[in-house]
């Protein structure tokens, strides 16, 4: 188990807070320096302003990109409200909305990984909103004005209570309804047997797009049978921002449609992904630490590989992760060992070294990245494989372990690595001691 988190003092909260905002303090001189745009949000205000006054919602052109509406009608409903605000105010308000919904999320992750204890949770909350500012996700969707912490609040607030909720699925339901994307969810619920929750989140992305129909018919025809499924409208797939699994097979081989290879690919990891996640769900009965926190997120690792386009900022779900993670290390800190530790800084240091910038990509350049920049160029693709193979090989050892339990012998440990109860897991079973004392190869 976990060794529990002592309950952090009056100084320590205060410490914290005081470098939280120190933290946030210096982001924001590095955001007036490097004139933040908050371009997706001007977009979004658009879009309800094309609602409220009746304009062609797919027609519209934001500022000299020349950036469409890309959500679905209901989306561009619940924008509505921010056309009656000045640019300058709604830069605070979606700011400062932002900064509220990084700490939910840091708490809900906690909730999620069940680490630190509750009394624990308020100092980590402080520091996930002070310093997970400079994670390139967290730090391009706070640019960007983005609503990715909204959708990831959504659907953690959902998968982390009772599935004895009647109303589990709604939360799912309107983050799929704003994003499509977190629909994979309401199938990974599906395939865990929670099907009461998968069903309320489906009729609840329906109701969306029913009343979207009433209020915006024109608008959801168009939406629905022809903008959804030309990713030509959200960007291109081939620049270094995406970072699919797509636009890392464009890159790797110089097109801009890749095609039918990368389409087995995300077929593939589709049901990799998924079937890890499943297990891990169902390993959480069988004595697995952290089981579905490790589900869950393989999913979301899942719907982040696969998806046509997902820009970096699509992966605030680091989030999450790194509080897994750091959960890990201080469960292999019980047993005396440190390589959790090692992970979960690697982790830190993939999602905050902003290494991707650092590659030419204007134009064309991202289809002539050299060979030896290509891993930097999709450092969150390789990172995402390499967290669905680790979370799959602990499920292997778990597996492993309970056949050699259920057959009443015992494993000769040979070796660990991270990820195992007290880091004690078995780096391979060359043997097992029989009772009578003697060796089986």
């Amino acid at each position: 188990m976990t060794s529990p988190a002592p309950a952090p003092s009056r100084r320590q909260l205060l410490t914290a807070f005081w470098a939280g905002l120190g933290s946030l303090l210096l982001y924001e001189a590095v955001r007036h320096l490097i004139r933040a745009s908050m371009i997706d949000m001007l977009v979004y205000r658009a879009e309800g302003g094309a609602v409220a006054h009746g304009h062609g919602l797919y027609t519209l052109r934001v500022s000299s990109w020349g950036l469409p509406a890309t959500y679905p009608p209901f989306a561009a409903m619940l924008f509505t409200p921010t056309a009656a605000l000045p640019v300058g105010v709604l830069r605070i308000l979606v700011t400062g909305g932002n900064l509220l919904l990084l700490g939910a999320f840091g708490h809900l992750s906690a909730v999620l990984a069940d680490w630190p204890r509750r009394a624990a949770r308020p100092l980590l909350v402080v520091l996930v909103t002070g310093f997970g500012v400079w994670l390139e996700p967290v730090f391009t969707t706070l640019r960007y004005g983005q609503i990715n912490l909204l959708i990831g609040v959504l659907v953690l607030y959902d998968l982390t209570r009772p599935d004895s909720r009647r109303s589990k699925g709604v939360a799912l339901g309107l983050a799929a309804a704003i994003k499509i994307t977190p629909g994979l969810f309401a199938v990974y619920l599906l395939l865990t047997g929670r099907i009461r929750a998968a069903v309320t989140a489906g009729l609840t992305c329906l109701g969306t797009m029913l009343l979207g129909a009433v209020v915006l018919p024109r608008a959801s025809l168009e939406f629905w049978t022809h903008d959804l499924y030309d990713t030509g409208r959200v960007g291109k797939e081939y620049i270094l921002d995406n970072q699919s699994l797509r636009g890392m097979v464009d890159r790797a081989l110089a097109t801009t449609h890749a095609g039918v290879s990368v389409l087995l690919l995300d077929a593939v990891v589709a049901v990799l992904g998924l079937g890890i996640a499943v297990g891990l769900d169902r390993a959480a009965s069988e004595g697995f630490p952290h089981a579905r926190a490790w589900s869950v997120l393989c999913c979301a690792v899942t719907a982040l590989l696969i998806s046509p386009i997902s820009w970096t900022h699509h992966w605030i779900w680091c989030v999450p992760v790194i509080v897994l993670l750091l959960t890990e290390s201080a469960r292999e800190r019980a047993g005396g060992r440190r390589r959790w530790r090692t992970v979960a800084l690697a982790t830190v240091l993939c999602f905050c070294s902003f290494a991707i910038w650092t590659v030419p990509h204007k134009g064309l350049s991202n289809l002539h990245i050299p060979w030896v920049l290509q891993p930097l160029a999709a450092i969150y693709p390789l990172f995402g494989l390499s967290f669905l193979l680790l979370a799959g090989e602990r499920l292997r050892r778990h597996r492993l372990r309970l056949r050699v339990l259920r057959r009443g012998r015992r494993p000769v440990h040979t070796g660990s690595v991270p990820g195992e109860e007290g880091g004690q897991a078995p780096v391979q079973v060359q043997r097992l001691l029989l009772p009578t004392g003697r060796h089986e190869l």
